[in-house]
């Protein structure tokens, strides 16, 4: 797919991947809280074993190019440096603050990869600046704290140099109904001839694609919750999703190619929808059977046909539409719980 959409999706003649995070639950099972406990906050009983998950894509085409897990108690930034073995020299990566560290800036343009991230709130101290590029576009240097982080050894953390180039971006947001006003971004690109400051922010915007490539993951293909009931079931299940995630991925890439169709307009949805009505005519024909090439490329035609509508800037609230059940809540184990009377009418006080 990347070999494919070589030079058209492009930023700045240079490939974008975004890192996000998420999680997933699974059946309450012995094995399953074993290998992925519940969180303290839950009751025995009461809740479900979770799975953190650290997630790369690719900007270009939307495919996940690599993904790694482990339980709760990891952190999402331990989870990130795990995916630094799928990055390539010359590779730009998008981020949130979340990942935003001295050692991370520094480690990744070792290796060739140059960031674009937002600057992390604790960040106030130890900056210098050096040179001014324009408003609100500055380069400054990072001065090097004395205490390291814990997942770099004494001898690792006096390798890193004392200070750090880095450019300092301040982006203002105008846009109603978006949350955020105002935005530091920070990046190891320092050039301003060659990327502008106007780049960064419709880059950084592009940022929540990612944001959507999980919900596509999770919602749209129903990987939020796992069914299966041991710890080896559930990953054989979490690989198998993605590996539809990116073959649907690629059905899209096929059919913006075949009709000339812009791929960011194609619908996630719509396309696992027409490809299940699809599937079963499709499956009756054999690989050499010209009919079974015909049908497939009015397939992809009609894939192309359904095009999200052009909405720039649109808002993407985290809020739920659809009301849930006037249910209790199950607050102590099932042999233990009493259920309250009338519960349709049912109210938390």
């Amino acid at each position: 797919m990347e070999d494919q959409y070589a030079g058209e999706g492009l930023w700045r003649a240079r490939q974008v991947r975004i890192v996000d995070g998420s999680s997933a639950s699974m059946p309450d099972t012995p094995q399953n809280q074993k290998a992925y406990p519940q969180p303290p906050g839950q009751k025995e009983g009461c809740g479900f074993p979770i799975m953190r998950i650290a997630a790369l894509f690719s900007l270009a085409t939307g495919a996940t190019l690599a993904l790694v897990k482990d339980h709760w108690r990891v952190p999402e930034r331990t989870l990130f440096r795990r995916l630094w073995t799928y990055l390539n020299p010359g590779d730009v990566l998008l981020a949130d603050r979340g990942a935003c560290g001295y050692a991370e800036m520094f480690l990744l343009s070792q290796r060739g990869v140059d960031c674009v991230m937002r600057n992390h709130p604790c960040r106030t101290k130890g900056v210098t600046q050096i040179k001014r590029f324009g408003k609100a576009d500055r380069l400054v240097l990072w001065h090097k704290s004395t205490v390291g982080p814990q997942w770099l050894t004494k001898t690792q953390w006096k390798a890193i140099p004392q200070r750090l180039a880095i450019r300092e971006i301040t982006v203002r947001v105008a846009i109603k109904g978006f949350r955020t006003k105002s935005l530091i971004l920070v990046t190891t690109l320092t050039d301003p001839k060659t990327f502008p400051k106007e780049a960064f922010a419709e880059l950084y915007l592009k940022r929540w694609r990612a944001e959507l490539y999980l919900r596509d993951i999770k919602t749209t293909m129903g990987m939020d919750i796992l069914r299966c009931k041991s710890p080896d079931m559930v990953e054989k299940e979490l690989w198998m999703r993605i590996i539809a995630y990116n073959l649907v991925r690629a059905l899209m890439l096929q059919s913006a190619q075949t009709y000339s169709v812009s791929c960011e307009r194609i619908s996630f949805k719509g396309t696992l929808s027409t490809l299940r009505q699809w599937a079963p005519s499709l499956a009756h024909l054999s690989v050499r059977n010209p009919q079974r090439l015909s049908l497939y490329r009015t397939m992809l035609l009609y894939i192309a046909k359904d095009t999200l509508p052009y909405r720039p800037y649109r808002v993407e609230p985290r809020a739920i539409k659809r009301r849930p059940k006037p249910y209790q809540y199950l607050t102590k184990p099932r042999h233990l719980f009493k259920e309250i009377p009338h519960r349709n009418r049912y109210t938390k006080a």
